[in-house]
């Protein structure tokens, strides 16, 4: 990528304080597109905030509802994503979210971290679908999951509270079939990737 290796691994408790720096840092960078939730962006998203989101984090990993991962760029900290309401069964479903750091914007940071999320989710953990939803003035998600082949499947109305109010957000899905030999090797084929 040109922005540099990029890699997805599980959040580690010391990721706190990085955690932190970004989020308090990007504030006006993200919290337009993150759902609402009580208490200060500041308190929201201080150091000491992050023990309990890694807790929570991992007990959802643990009982298999979830798949959290801390984006990485050349090793160091650039945002998250989370594969959640991980549901087995006949569906075999579940969304995928992701932030990335205002240092880490264009240069394919955030493609290539869902591309190896969705990778690891058909191949290593047995799901067939997964779906994102983006609020339609967020082009620069819409962009990233295009590029990716998830196709828009609807608008849900007033679907979560997001700054303040209940937003629209677009669904995009994408399946196993869609993918058949991967989306990071499609990227490479594709020349918008290498491999590290």
């Amino acid at each position: 990528m040109p922005a540099g290796v990029v890699e997805l691994r599980g959040p580690r408790l010391l990721d706190g304080a990085a955690w932190s720096r970004a989020r308090i840092r990007d504030r006006a960078h993200l919290e337009n597109w993150e759902p609402s939730a009580p208490g200060t962006w500041a308190e929201r998203n201080a150091q000491f905030a992050w023990p309990a989101q890694w807790s929570a984090l991992r007990s959802l990993a643990r009982r298999g509802m979830s798949l959290p991962f801390v984006i990485t760029v050349d090793g160091e900290f650039a945002g998250q994503l989370t594969v959640g309401n991980v549901v087995r069964g006949s569906l075999c479903s579940a969304w995928v979210g992701y932030w990335v750091a205002s240092t880490a914007v264009s240069g394919g940071v955030a493609t290539a971290a869902v591309a190896m999320a969705v990778d690891h989710c058909f191949r290593l953990s047995g799901l067939h679908r997964l779906e994102a939803t983006v609020r339609p003035e967020n082009g620069a998600s819409l962009r990233v999951l295009s590029k990716l082949g998830f196709r828009e499947e609807g608008l849900f109305r007033r679907y979560l509270d997001v700054a303040g109010d209940w937003r629209d957000h677009v669904c995009l899905a994408i399946t196993e079939e869609d993918v058949p030999n991967g989306l990071v090797n499609r990227l490479v084929a594709d020349g918008r990737a290498g491999r590290g």
